[in-house]
Parts: C-alpha cells; structure tokens; sequence
C-alpha cells in the first residue's frame, strides 16, 4: 500500500469535481493504492458512485481490487437504490 492516501485530500465527490476526483484516484490506483478512507467526503452525489466504480476497473484492470472504508452514508443509500452496492468494494 502506497504511504500517503491522496483520497483523503478529497472534500467532495461530486459532478463539479468529478474529473479531478477520477483522475486523483486513477493514480492513487496505479500507485498502488488498495485502500480509499472516504471519511474526509463532506459533499457527495451519485457521482461518487460513478467515480468508486471506474478507481475499482481500474484496479481490475491491474490485478487488484480495491476497498473503500468510511463511505458517507448517502453515498450507500444510493448505492442501495440504484442496486449496485454488492458491486463496491467493502472493507
């Protein structure tokens, strides 16, 4: 696991930052990064559901997989709805 998580200089996981955030965690994936601490998200959309699934084929795409710990609750709650909770993965 890479030392310093850039995830955890991300406010917001929102359409408005959504090419940054994608970008950001496309290199924390090709970093090696398996991890991503969504605690410090105070702002979030169905973006963010968007954006875990691409860092997570991206990791595929490399031989890995990739967590996601500290999700904020909204986010789980349109996961739940749009039926793709059991896609993302858990830690």
């Amino acid at each position: 696991m890479a030392e310093a998580n850039p995830m955890l200089s991300l406010e917001a996981l929102t359409f408005d930052n959504a090419q940054a955030a994608l970008a950001q965690g496309c290199a924390a994936v090709t970093a090696g990064e398996t991890v991503f601490d969504l605690g410090g998200v105070k702002a979030a959309d169905s973006s963010a559901l968007a954006l875990m699934l691409a860092w997570q084929r991206r990791a595929q795409g490399q031989g890995r997989s990739v967590k996601f710990i500290n999700v904020p609750a909204n986010v789980d709650a349109l996961a739940k709805l749009y039926g793709v909770d059991g896609l993302l993965g858990r830690a």
